[in-house]
């Protein structure tokens, strides 16, 4: 809940910011609604791993017959439906409120679908590494978010052909692809991190 409200408040925020004129707010929607998306996703990724860290439980979890992968999987798949699905949710709305033109919403929708649990699974890695770290959240946000760079990139870049009639499908592709990428290598790369932590 935390999330979703920073999500509107940020984006809620920018028409003060920048002013009420419905081209400028237009042509910027669908950059802040990704950039704060991003943000959002960060107030919650240094969590992910720490509670079970500090309580033991992620050494008896490291020592379960399930390979620790498949727990890191899930621990990105529950944080996705925590934060990545409320703000797939809320997006259109936030879009609505900053003039996006009509065209962009079925895109907005769909590269949200693709880009967040990228987002979550990335983050797992980001969590990962600074188990035990002071000041973890602002480590992770260090670590994590050159990696986003590139899903706000193709996210933002198939709205705005989207908004423009122009084809949608390589940006969307290059989401995909992405994705494809972090299934596999995230929870491998954030399961070491998590084991050298333990060690």
């Amino acid at each position: 809940m935390v999330v979703v409200m920073f999500f509107v408040i940020t984006v809620a925020l920018f028409p003060f910011g920048v002013g009420p004129e419905s081209n400028i707010l237009a042509r910027i929607a669908a950059g802040v609604v990704w950039v704060c998306a991003m943000l959002a996703t960060l107030l919650s990724l240094d969590r992910m791993f720490l509670n079970d860290y500090e309580d033991g439980s992620l050494e008896q979890l490291a020592l379960c017959p399930l390979p620790l992968e498949i727990i890191v999987l899930a621990k990105a798949g529950a944080h996705w439906l925590v934060t990545g699905l409320p703000l797939i949710l809320a997006a259109p709305i936030l879009a609505m409120l900053l003039n996006m033109p009509a065209g962009g919403y079925l895109t907005l929708f769909s590269v949200m679908i693709l880009g967040t649990p990228t987002l979550s699974l990335i983050g797992a890695i980001g969590a990962s590494l600074t188990l035990g770290a002071r000041r973890a959240g602002v480590l992770v946000s260090i670590l994590v978010l050159p990696l986003y760079i590139p899903i706000l990139i193709f996210a933002v870049g198939a709205i705005d052909a989207a908004a423009m009639s122009l084809p949608t499908r390589p940006h969307i592709l290059f989401l995909a692809a992405i994705l494809a990428a972090a299934l596999p290598l995230a929870p491998w790369a954030s399961a070491s991190a998590i084991r050298q932590a333990l060690n």
